[in-house]
């Protein structure tokens, strides 16, 4: 009697594990460079995540600190720019005139933009806020930076970046960003390895539990801290360098406006420098890139010397940005230069996106709430990771270290491509670079004092037993 066939549910697919004879020996690799870099770089890593967070906060406190300078009830027609720039010059007769920035929203002040004023930092520029329905200057304080940023982000901008210690301290934001993305990625290596029980947070204590957090809150948020890492060296000193090196190399840099007056206008219209009234003025030039379709916000900056031109950009970073510029000529108000954000290469677009998107403008008010999210993370992330380092003790010991040697089990035709690709990284990331070849110096040389004192040491027990000590 013939039978019928038996059946058998199939079990729910889940994903393929490491192959163990390839993964095995670059485990305890990466999970000892992990490790380390986590506790060498976690402070760095802490300062940059604390004041990013605050740099983050600081827009919406920004408006609500500054709502006397920067907002005015609307009206119903706004005066020529010319007389809004003369309403600031008799208010602050100081200084230069280096820019006029108009705003977008129909409640905002217009900001008149004064250089080389006595008291103000030389790298700012003192803002006078004016109400563009009736010229009434409303305030001014000191501005940094192509984002407008006012004294209360401009602090926290400047602590987030170089701890308030100028140039030499811009190396504490580059090293975190240079090994932002190697114990992130890290980390997310260790975790993708992981067999599936291991990675349960319910039901675990004690350092499983732990680790169960900082792995699973880590994975969540890799790809933004890869995200920060990146576009945080863009701008950098010597990893910045080496980027724009390559863009240019590339074709790929961020083009520029030409703002050159040639031939017989040269030089006309240069006087009264420092009121705006150059040539055909404020308005007329304003009036010429509206015919080029540029819209607010814009910034307009007046002639540097007798032979340059009004330049007129868009500043609107958020998205989609405005980045437009045009150069008008003084004398005649013609349009000598027109400047296309679509023009831009890719690599510059993206630069400038990714740049936008790390400082919180690109998105706005959820860009601003999702870079908080990634800084709490990074914190949790890193008070974690302490945390098992304690919890890893054992007998009173903190932080039992991850056993050296590691390298030696990685099979030759990985290691030595892999040396390579660190080189080539380190050249380019040189606080990558350094950093790790000091390290591997230092663990070389402890390395060989444990080993020479451990191998005197079971000399010295094995000449007491009257056994032959071996050479």
């Amino acid at each position: 009697m013939p039978t019928a066939p038996t059946t058998t549910t199939a079990e729910p697919s889940r994903p393929a594990a490491p192959d163990p004879s390839r993964w095995a020996p670059l485990r305890p690799l990466v999970l000892r460079l992990h490790f380390y870099a986590g506790v060498l770089v976690a402070p760095f890593l802490l300062v940059a995540a604390v004041t990013g967070f605050l740099y983050a906060a600081s827009f919406q406190a920004e408006r609500f600190v500054y709502a006397q300078e920067t907002t005015v009830p609307a009206g119903d027609g706004k005066l020529p720019i010319g007389r809004q720039v003369a309403a600031a010059r008799g208010a602050h007769p100081e200084g230069t005139l280096s820019a006029v920035r108009l705003s977008a929203e129909e409640d905002a002040t217009t900001r008149v933009l004064l250089s080389g004023v006595p008291g103000v930092d030389e790298d700012h520029v003192l803002a006078v806020f004016v109400d563009p329905y009736t010229g009434r200057v409303r305030g001014a304080l000191e501005q940094y930076g192509s984002t407008g940023a006012l004294p209360l982000r401009t602090w926290i901008d400047e602590f987030h970046r170089d701890l308030h210690l100028g140039e030499n301290g811009r190396l504490y934001s580059e090293l975190a960003a240079s090994w932002l993305w190697v114990i992130a990625g890290g980390g997310l290596v260790l975790w993708c390895a992981r067999r599936r029980a291991q990675r349960k947070v319910r039901g675990t204590n004690g350092r499983r539990r732990t680790l169960g957090l900082h792995g699973t809150v880590g994975v969540w948020t890799a790809v933004g801290f890869l995200f920060l890492s990146a576009t945080g060296l863009t701008w950098s000193t010597y990893a910045g360098a080496n980027i724009d090196e390559l863009r240019t190399s590339l074709g790929q840099a961020t083009p520029s406006i030409s703002a050159t007056v040639d031939g017989e206008h040269a030089g006309h219209g240069s006087a009264a420098r420092g009121d705006g009234r150059h040539g055909v003025g404020l308005d007329r030039v304003l009036a010429a890139a509206r015919a080029e379709g540029l819209t607010d916000p814009v910034e307009i900056v007046p002639p540097a010397d007798a032979s340059s031109a009004y330049v007129v950009r868009q500043i609107e970073r958020g998205w989609p940005g405005k980045q437009d510029a045009v150069a008008v000529e003084p004398a005649t108000g013609e349009v000598l230069d027109v400047l296309r954000f679509a023009d831009y290469p890719v690599l510059a677009k993206l630069t400038r996106w990714g740049i936008d998107l790390h400082i919180g403008v690109l998105f706005g008010p959820v860009n601003q709430i999702a870079l908080m999210g990634l800084a709490l993370s990074l914190v949790l992330l890193i008070v974690w990771g302490y945390r098992m380092w304690w919890q890893r003790g054992r007998a009173g010991m903190f932080g039992r270290p991850v056993p050296r040697g590691a390298w030696r089990q990685v099979p030759p035709q990985i290691l030595v491509p892999g040396m390579a690709a660190i080189a080539v990284l380190g050249y380019f990331v040189p606080l990558l670079g350094i950093p790790l070849a000091a390290f591997l110096v230092v663990d070389v040389v402890l390395g060989e004092i444990a080993h020479r004192r451990g191998r005197g040491s079971r000399g010295g027990r094995t000449a007491r037993s009257g056994t032959p000590t071996r050479t």
